[in-house]
């Protein structure tokens, strides 16, 4: 959120039963803002973006693609940080209820 003024930084819990990445407000509160349905989804590194020489995104984001086809962009902490996301919502994507 700080580096792209219309991103807005939250907190993500991924849950495998039900396959939801839930997310909230990091500043607090029991309930989330949302979730991304993830069965049946696809999840990729996004390398090049529009627009991201003017956002300097350090190649660091990453798209869900959902069942219903919406699309979420993303953008992790690190390059590991990354990896690892990706990884463990393919799983979750694969094996989740």
């Amino acid at each position: 959120g700080h580096r792209r003024k219309n991103w807005k930084v939250r907190k993500f819990v991924l849950r495998d039963d039900p396959a939801y990445l839930h997310y909230y407000d990091p500043a607090g509160g029991e309930e989330p803002l949302g979730a991304i349905h993830l069965r049946g989804c696809v999840v990729t590194a996004v390398e090049d973006m529009p627009d991201s020489k003017k956002y300097d995104v350090d190649n660091i984001l990453f798209e869900i693609i959902t069942a219903n086809e919406i699309h979420y962009y993303l953008q992790a902490a690190s390059s590991t940080e990354r990896t690892e996301w990706i990884k463990a919502i393919q799983a979750v994507a694969r094996t989740g209820r």
